[in-house]
């Protein structure tokens, strides 16, 4: 029997694993948005000293794991395990980056939803008693998720208003089974919802169905309301599907307006900045919660919080070949409290 079941699609732990330290290593663009102030380390040009972008980004995610570990006064060894993932074919820069720390890995795959699915992951494990101490990262970078899956940056393709940002950043949170808080005290996992969306350029429509849809499920199966908690923010929907998640939740009798927020609406100004909707990709959310979220808990200007990370499950494959764009999101609560 699943005691720690509640409802359908929700987890809640006997023995809340606590994030211990976190860390946040962004690009330059980035580091001129409105949350410059909260990121450990602001990076002045995209390649970092690497050949590639795509080395970039393995680099921002390893450094990203150290750093968190340099912040909770632990080294390599003493982690069970390393749960990580990122945009790239094969997740490249996540085993990239793995190959040099060493740590037992789990490479994870859940497009822009990867920071909650780590966690998620990560803190089972934990409450499970199969591990102590766990680190979880995703990263993004703008230029090798263009050249992925959209255009190359050389032809200067105009971007239509619908389009977003992909968030060069990284983002790594260390869990583990002792420790003061913030907890993580639940989870929701998701389920793959497709509207039919078929334009690349629109993600945010394409995942904000199975974002309601997983906060809608979230609020039936632990009884919470809107009201419990401080904050409720999304992964990276933008503005345009921030709206349309807002309105398909309001249809199923929950108001969140008061407290809902998105990490690619905060993360840049988009007028200033010209990013059109706003932030995207995994590193979004990954940045904005291990940066200005739990900065904001350890000093209880947040004390309950849902962070649910957005997916587009497209491939360059897919999308050549007329595919819709299914979506997925993963929703954990983090509380300063275990009551």
């Amino acid at each position: 029997m699943a005691q720690k079941k509640l409802g359908k699609q929700t987890v809640m732990f006997q023995n809340p694993p606590s994030i211990m330290a976190t860390s946040s290593i962004v690009g330059p663009k980035e580091g001129q948005g409105p949350l410059k102030d909260y990121f450990d380390i602001i990076i002045q040009d995209d390649l970092w000293g690497e050949e590639s972008w795509e080395k970039c980004e393995s680099k921002l995610q390893q450094e990203a794991v150290r750093l968190a570990l340099s912040n909770a006064k632990i080294v390599e060894s003493q982690v069970d395990y390393l749960f990580a993932g990122d945009l790239l074919n094969q997740i490249i820069a996540s085993s990239f980056s793995a190959r040099s720390l060493q740590i037992p890995f789990f490479g994870l795959y859940g497009a822009c939803s990867t920071m909650t699915e780590s966690i998620s992951l990560g803190a089972m494990i934990i409450d499970g008693g199969y591990a102590d101490k766990v680190a979880c990262v995703a990263s993004s970078h703008f230029s090798t998720a263009e050249r992925q899956y959209r255009y190359p940056l050389e032809l200067g393709n105009q971007r239509p208003l619908t389009a977003q940002w992909t968030v060069t950043g990284a983002g790594a949170s260390i869990l583990t089974s002792q420790g003061e808080g913030p907890y993580v005290t639940h989870v929701t996992t998701g389920k793959v919802i497709d509207p039919g969306i078929k334009d690349s350029n629109n993600m945010g429509a394409a995942m904000a169905p199975a974002a309601a849809d997983v906060i809608v499920q979230h609020f039936k199966d632990t009884g919470f309301k809107p009201s419990d908690y401080d904050l409720i923010i999304t992964g990276d929907l933008a503005s345009i599907g921030k709206d349309i998640a807002e309105d398909l939740i309001k249809k199923e009798g929950y108001s969140i307006s008061k407290v809902y927020s998105d990490c690619g609406v905060k993360i840049f100004d988009n007028e200033v900045q010209d990013t059109h909707a706003g932030g995207s990709g995994c590193g979004c959310s990954a940045v904005v919660f291990n940066g200005y979220i739990y900065k904001e808990l350890l000093q209880n200007k947040l004390n309950k919080i849902m962070l649910i990370s957005t997916g587009a499950l497209l491939s360059p494959t897919s999308a050549q070949q007329g595919e819709s764009i299914p979506g997925i999101a993963h929703a954990v609560t983090i509380s300063n409290s275990i009551s």
